[in-house]
């Protein structure tokens, strides 16, 4: 498309697109280059920060929650999303159907995501604490806050899988039918191979939104449930910014853009796989 835009214009969205990428990835930049920031009896780069990082186990000990938290959430919340997108496809009304039929499902999936995540955490903090005290269960601690992941993740991965089977003919699911597959095998041999990339997608969002999340977890954790976001808040309201709390943030950083670029290449490699053998 750009090839058909006039030099000047081509120019112009160059030049306006710099300015853009540099408020983008400066501040990753500068997380990476103050992690080896000089330490005490030190002088010049090193790698104190990263040292202290690995060396402290109060830090090792929210990376394990974290990760426990996002893998266990986001398998939980991967299978109701990718049951919940399954009924949005396969039950959507026809045109000219009835509204409320397919605006009171609409409405539960999208209202967790253009919910505040402030009111958010705030009522399932509320809804956990009544819980707790008319029952003596669900006390503030990993299974609280692993539950208000699952309901903030779901509608996420329900989106992608809906939007990977809106595509998809409906006429298939009657062919399989008529080829003697009940509703079941139909599911698992027709609909689960289609949306396998979705299903890896929403699964790798869920977690990204595991670990990145705060504000929900801040208001559903419990006194020895500090994940890694919450860690970093704390360290930086007692002792401000630091080479280790930079250390963490490029380590998360490098594994991101480590998991997209693999992603990436997979992906790359299966398509000319495919046209090779098509």
């Amino acid at each position: 498309m750009s090839q058909y835009l006039p030099p000047a214009i081509r120019r112009g969205l160059f030049g306006f697109s710099i300015p853009v990428y540099v408020l983008l990835y400066a501040p990753l930049a500068i997380i990476g280059i103050f992690s080896f920031a000089p330490s005490l009896g030190h002088s010049g780069p090193n790698i104190a920060g990263y040292s202290q990082l690995f060396g402290d186990p109060q830090v090792m000990a929210a990376l394990r929650r974290s990760l426990t938290l996002a893998i266990g959430s986001a398998s939980l919340g991967t299978l109701l999303g990718t049951l919940m997108g399954f009924g949005l496809s396969r039950f959507r009304p026809a045109k000219g159907g009835g509204v409320w039929v397919g605006t009171i499902p609409s409405l539960i999936i999208y209202l967790p995501i253009i919910m505040p995540s402030l009111v958010f955490g705030l009522s399932e903090m509320i809804f956990f604490n009544f819980v707790n005290q008319h029952t003596g269960m669900l006390s503030a601690g990993l299974l609280t806050m692993g539950i208000a992941h699952v309901t903030f993740q779901s509608p996420y991965v329900a989106l992608v899988v809906y939007a990977r089977l809106s595509g998809l003919d409906k006429h298939l699911f009657e062919a399989s039918h008529d080829l003697y597959a009940n509703g079941f095998k139909s599911f698992i041999y027709l609909t689960v191979p289609v949306v396998r990339p979705a299903l890896i997608g929403g699964f790798l969002l869920a977690i990204t939104l595991s670990i990145d999340d705060f504000t929900i977890s801040f208001f559903t954790a419990g006194p020895g449930s500090v994940t890694l976001p919450i860690y970093i808040y704390g360290a930086i309201a007692r002792k401000g910014a630091s080479p280790e709390i930079d250390a963490i943030g490029s380590l998360m950083i490098g594994t991101v853009i480590g998991v997209a670029l693999l992603y990436h290449f997979v992906t790359r490699r299966r398509e000319r796989q495919l046209v090779a053998v098509a």
